[in-house]
């Protein structure tokens, strides 16, 4: 599962099915919290009761056998069967934590969880 390092390399997103909690915060000062359904070092994809408007820059905390803080955009919400699925992308991801993402990604790739490759129009929004 590689990291982007050069333009047009892709990350793969690694399924989740919701096993680890987020806390987003919102520019307001409100704090909602999540499960991530999907992860990549590009981004990933929320479970939310209530979706948030496309567009909006939140701060999205969450643990990986590291904690991870950084700033999201999120992105055009899908209906769920309960609430919506809703994908963020990082906008500002430092390179240290990137491949400390990365790793931890692979390692959950490694022990069974499945992954897929991203979708060229999330590549071309970064």
């Amino acid at each position: 599962m590689p990291a982007i390092t050069q333009k047009g390399q892709r990350a793969s997103r690694v399924k989740l099915g919701g096993s680890i909690m987020v806390l987003l915060l919102l520019e307001n000062g409100r704090q909602i919290r999540s499960r991530m359904s999907q992860l990549s070092v590009n981004g990933g994809l929320l479970s939310l009761e209530h979706p948030l408007d496309e567009g909006i820059q939140i701060t999205v905390l969450f643990q990986l056998g590291f904690g991870v803080r950084c700033r999201a955009q999120m992105m055009f919400p899908m209906w769920a069967t309960k609430g919506c699925l809703q994908p963020f992308r990082f906008l500002d991801l430092p390179p240290a934590i990137r491949e400390g993402l990365s790793r931890e990604l692979q390692g959950l790739v490694q022990s069974g969880a499945t992954q897929e490759p991203e979708d060229e129009e999330e590549e071309k929004t970064e």
